[in-house]
């Protein structure tokens, strides 16, 4: 992925299509679910899965007569293993899922793992030939299992090199795990790891995944080598924190993704107030570690403008946790939040930028009831956000989309989207709201880009239907209907209740011919937003400058039915 990430992208889902999910069910299996850079699949007999297992290998590690020679290649690793499942709503669990999930590690790339369960079922036929590989020590599992490896049948696989390479260091920081008991603390355990990101990420020396994206790891503490592949970086923070009203207990260490190996770690135990200070010096540990060439002034300019009141941090991570819920009953509670946090600490920048961003979303999803004043109560927000922290990168980011979705002003929202790109690299928002005024001006291409770019930042991020949403608006000024139509359908499967996806989504089913189901999305949309009127919306609400995109898009709202 780190040396050619479009086209590895690409042959993973060709391997998807053409060769795995046929093959399972060829053998009487099926592909449960996709796990990031993996799959997890069920057989009915022991004897089925081996053989598909050979059977994908083979046609996997074979080399195409028509293969560029600088094709990307790839390589699996496939464990198998025989044992109780719990099924559930189409996914399965149990130690039998994690046993095979942890013996894939110890198989070559383009090689076959066999636990002793199914080694013996199989010896005699489609295991013949396999090699003991003696016990195996797996992680969480108190006793070892025997695992054999497979080779019969199965050529080399010419496997990629140097993965997590790149010229920059990678890392992940994983949610910290709630240990204090209380499920009412878990946004804090989820939300206290974000300045440390932020820190992290205004470092241009560092590719750091955005904490959005790394929420899929709540609740549980994996293999730091298993989020490292799933991630796509070097490094992996992760840890826990205990709170209770006197102390708070933070624990964490830095493992080196490609071993495991633990790099360093620190426990520390401080009054709640005192918390920024820990954070701080985890920020700097992290990057005198894998970032030596940082110098110091760089460093400084990284951390956050941290608030006086610990108070305000609370509140905000509370909003946080409401806002992007996109729940309309609940929504209002997010602007409660921000409000007292706000008012905790009127130089705290946080709390103003996203209060900034609840407004927009109020107006964008047409539940304002005054948009001209929820309109200017975005720009004023974002405006005084930037005016407390200058450098801050979601405040900057938050005003250049202001400045184009409500004011339609894109040349000065590029501005400051520029800047915040400046002020934070790796901030996967602000890549994504440059792609969207890209769009509007017209520049598909360009808009393509940046959305990918900021897909790559946060792969699995929570909010993912609005990353989808942007690479359908993307894709659709860039002239790639059936593309946006995909991402649109993405982001409506994650968020139906996203009014702004379901119209750039029915404008690209009219524009990839698909009227009917144009037809089917204006219902929904109607539904939902039943005072949507085309002119209303052309006069307030459109967001493309570019006079031939524009009038484009309102002809395809008319013609899938919506009211004029």
């Amino acid at each position: 992925m780190a040396t050619d990430e479009k086209r590895t992208h690409a042959a993973w889902m060709k391997i998807l299509k053409d060769v795995i999910r046929p093959k399972a069910q060829r053998h009487h299996g099926i592909v449960v679910k996709l796990t990031g850079d993996g799959i997890l699949a069920e057989f009915a007999s022991a004897l089925d899965a081996v053989e598909w297992a050979q059977d994908v290998q083979r046609s996997v590690n074979a080399v195409p007569d028509d293969a560029a020679d600088d094709a990307p290649p790839i390589a699996l690793r496939i464990a198998v293993h025989v044992g109780d499942i719990v099924s559930d709503h189409g996914d399965i669990y149990g130690d039998g899922v994690n046993v095979a999930a942890r013996l894939q590690e110890f198989a070559k790339p383009g090689g076959i793992v066999l636990s002793e369960a199914v080694y013996d079922l199989v010896r005699g036929t489609a295991g013949a030939g396999a090699r003991d590989l003696g016990y195996q020590y797996l992680k969480n599992f108190e006793k070892p299992v025997r695992a054999y490896a497979l080779g019969a049948d199965v050529p080399a696989a010419a496997h990629p090199v140097g993965a997590r390479q790149g010229p920059l260091p990678s890392i992940a920081v994983l949610p910290l795990q709630n240990l204090g008991g209380d499920p009412a603390d878990a946004y804090f355990a989820e939300g206290i790891v974000e300045d440390i990101v932020v820190s992290l990420a205004g470092l241009g020396e560092l590719l750091v995944i955005s904490r959005a994206s790394t929420l899929t790891y709540q609740g549980r503490q994996p293999d730091p080598r298993e989020a490292g592949r799933a991630l796509g970086v070097r490094y992996v923070l992760m840890g826990s924190v205990r709170r209770s009203p006197r102390l708070i207990r933070v624990s964490v260490q830095l493992c080196d993704a490609t071993s495991g190996a633990s790099l360093w770690g620190e426990t520390t135990e401080v009054p709640p107030g005192e918390l920024f200070d820990v954070q701080d010096r985890i920020v700097w540990k992290i990057v005198a570690g894998i970032a030596p060439n940082v110098r110091a002034a760089e460093l400084r300019a990284a951390l956050r403008k941290r608030p006086e009141s610990f108070t305000a941090y609370d509140y905000t991570l509370r909003g946080l946790h409401v806002l992007n819920s996109l729940d309309h009953a609940t929504f209002p509670q997010a602007r409660v939040f921000l409000t007292k946090a706000m008012a905790e600490d009127q130089y705290f920048a946080m709390p103003f930028a996203w209060l900034a961003w609840w407004h927009l979303l109020l107006v964008g999803q047409g539940w304002s009831d005054h948009p001209d004043d929820d309109i200017a109560q975005a720009g004023a927000m974002a405006a005084r956000a930037i005016e407390l922290d200058r450098q801050n990168a979601l405040a900057l980011a938050i005003y250049g989309h202001v400045k184009s979705f409500l004011f339609h002003d894109c040349d000065i929202a590029m501005i400051y989207l520029d800047q915040a790109l400046s002020a934070c690299p790796n901030s996967s928002l602000a890549w994504l709201l440059s792609s969207v005024t890209q769009a509007y001006l017209g520049h598909g291409e360009e808009a393509v880009r940046r959305a990918e770019h900021g897909l790559r930042l946060s792969p699995f991020d929570q909010s993912l239907f609005l990353t989808h949403n942007i690479l359908c608006i993307a894709h659709y000024v860039n002239g790639a209907y059936e593309e946006a139509v995909k991402w649109g359908r993405l982001s409506q499967r994650e968020n139906p209740a996203f009014t702004a996806n379901l119209r750039i989504l029915i404008a690209s089913l009219v524009a990839a011919g698909r009227l009917d189901e144009a037809r089917d999305v204006a219902t929904d949309l109607m539904k939902l937003e039943p005072d949507f009127r085309i002119g209303e919306w052309e006069k307030t609400r459109h967001p493309f400058r570019h006079p031939h995109i524009r009038a484009q898009h309102v002809e395809r709202l008319r013609r899938a039915g919506l009211p004029q």
